[in-house]
C-alpha cells in the first residue's frame, strides 16, 4: 500500500487544453458581468428595484407578475446602460464583482493545486453565472469536478480544507477595506440597499470581530459598501462549504479524521440541525435561507464519500489543522443569515 501511495503521488494531473481554458475564462467573464450588476442593484447596491411597484389589491400582484419579465429585462438593459455611462457606479459594481470573484477563485483554486500536488485529476473552476436577482449576487459560486480517486486520507483532508483555508484567508483584506471605507449614513438620509428591500444580514463572528477591531458600529445603518458585502457573501460560502456533510469541504475533512462512519452520522446531525434551525428562523426572524440550506444537506447526506485507496489515519499536525479549520467555522457560520422584517 505505501509502494501504491507513492506512486500515485508521483503521479502527474491531467493538464488542461486551451479550449478548456477559453471555455473556464468565458465562464468568468460571464459571472464578473452578471455579478457586476448585482453589485449595483438592491439588495447588495442603491438602484432601486422596481421602486413605486403597487401591491394593494390582486389586480396589483397579477399584474405585476404578467409584466415582469418585462419590467426585469428593461431593468437590466438600463442598468448596463449606466455602467456604460457612469463611472462612479461602474466603479462600486467592479469593487462588488472583483472582489467577490477574488475570494471564490481562491477557494477553488486551493483545492485545484492541492489536486496537482497530489497528482488528482480536476477541472478547472467552473464560475456559476445567475441572471441579477435571481440569483441575488449574480453568481452562485464556483466548483471543480474531481475526476480520479483519492490516494489517501492525507490527500482527502488536504484537498478538502485547502479551498475553504484559502478563501477565508482571501476574504480578510475585503473585508478590511470595507471596513476602512466604512461611511455611516446621516440621520436624514435613505438607506439604500438592502434595508429598502425589508432584508436585514445578520453578521458573523468574524465580521463582529474585525467591526470591533476597527471601531465600527454595525447597528447603524450605513451606504452601500461593495467590500463588505463580498466579504458578508465570502464567509457564507465558507460556512456552507465547512458543514460535515456528504462531499461538502467539511465532509471531506471530517471522512479523513474520523472515517466513513462518524462522517455518516455527521451528515445526518448537520442535516437535522439544519431543518430545526430553518423552522426557527422563519418563526423568529422570517427568515427563509434556513430552507434552502436545509434542503442542500438533504441532498449532500445522500452522496456517498469515495473511499481513499489508503486509509492510514491522519497525522498529528492534520489534526491540529482540522482544529484551525473548526475555528474558521465558527468565525463564519451564522444561523439566520438573512432576515426579513
Amino acid at each position: 500500500m505505501a509502494a501504491q501511495e507513492f506512486y500515485l503521488n508521483r503521479r502527474k494531473a491531467m493538464r488542461p487544453k486551451m479550449g478548456t481554458w477559453l471555455r473556464h475564462l468565458l465562464l468568468l467573464v460571464v459571472t464578473l458581468v452578471t455579478a457586476t450588476i448585482a453589485g449595483v442593484l438592491q439588495p447588495f447596491g442603491a438602484k432601486p428595484v422596481f421602486a413605486d411597484v403597487p401591491m394593494e389589491t390582486w389586480s396589483d400582484v397579477a399584474g405585476f407578475f404578467y409584466s415582469l419579465p418585462r419590467n426585469y429585462l428593461v431593468l437590466i438593459v438600463q442598468t448596463l446602460q449606466e455602467l456604460a455611462t457612469n463611472g462612479a457606479l461602474l466603479k462600486q459594481g467592479l469593487s462588488f464583482s472583483a472582489s467577490l470573484l477574488f475570494i471564490l477563485t481562491a477557494h477553488e483554486s486551493g483545492h485545484y493545486i492541492a489536486c496537482r500536488i497530489y497528482g488528482v485529476d480536476a477541472t478547472l473552476p467552473y464560475f456559476i453565472p445567475t441572471p441579477p436577482m435571481i440569483g441575488p449576487a449574480g453568481t452562485l459560486g464556483a466548483f471543480i469536478k474531481i475526476l480520479s480517486p483519492m490516494p489517501s486520507r492525507n490527500a482527502t483532508f488536504d484537498i478538502g480544507v485547502a479551498g475553504p483555508i484559502a478563501g477565508f484567508i482571501a476574504l480578510i483584506p475585503v473585508a478590511i477595506i470595507g471596513f476602512l471605507t466604512w461611511q455611516y449614513a446621516p440621520p436624514q438620509a435613505v438607506v439604500p440597499g438592502a434595508a429598502n428591500l425589508g432584508f436585514v444580514f445578520s453578521d458573523p463572528l468574524m465580521m463582529q470581530l474585525m467591526a470591533w477591531i476597527f471601531n465600527v458600529n454595525l447597528s447603524v445603518p450605513t451606504l452601500t459598501n461593495p467590500f463588505y458585502f463580498a466579504a458578508w457573501l465570502g464567509l457564507l460560502v465558507t460556512a456552507l462549504n465547512l458543514i460535515p456533510s456528504g462531499q461538502l469541504d467539511g465532509g471531506h475533512a471530517i471522512y479523513a479524521v474520523f472515517g466513513e462512519r462518524i462522517h455518516y452520522w455527521t451528515g445526518r446531525i448537520a442535516f437535522a440541525a439544519m431543518a430545526l434551525f430553518s423552522i426557527a428562523g422563519f418563526y423568529l426572524y422570517n427568515s427563509p435561507s434556513g430552507f434552502l440550506f436545509a434542503v442542500l444537506l438533504g441532498v449532500m447526506m445522500r452522496i456517498r464519500h469515495p473511499e481513499p485507496l489508503d486509509n492510514t489515519p491522519l497525522d498529528f499536525k492534520r489534526k491540529a489543522v482540522a482544529a484551525l479549520v473548526l475555528l474558521i467555522f465558527i468565525l463564519c457560520f451564522v444561523p439566520f443569515p438573512i432576515q426579513i422584517r
